[in-house]
């Protein structure tokens, strides 16, 4: 779990646009954020798993 000052830090606007940088809306991470969906790897594949999102399943082949 993030620190709750850098999830405040990263919501504000960046003096420069190239010093933004995203972060997970659930859980706070850093890392392997998906920029369509605003979420992170680990909290996107949870979710799908349960079928939160729709048209996104596991793949099967």
């Amino acid at each position: 779990m993030a620190k709750t000052s850098l999830i405040n830090k990263s919501r504000q606007k960046p003096k420069y646009s190239t010093r933004g940088y995203r972060r997970c809306q659930l859980c706070g991470r850093s890392r392997a954020v998906y920029q369509k969906f605003g979420i992170c790897r680990i909290c996107l594949r949870t979710r799908a798993l349960r079928g939160e999102i729709p048209g996104m399943r596991k793949a099967s082949w």
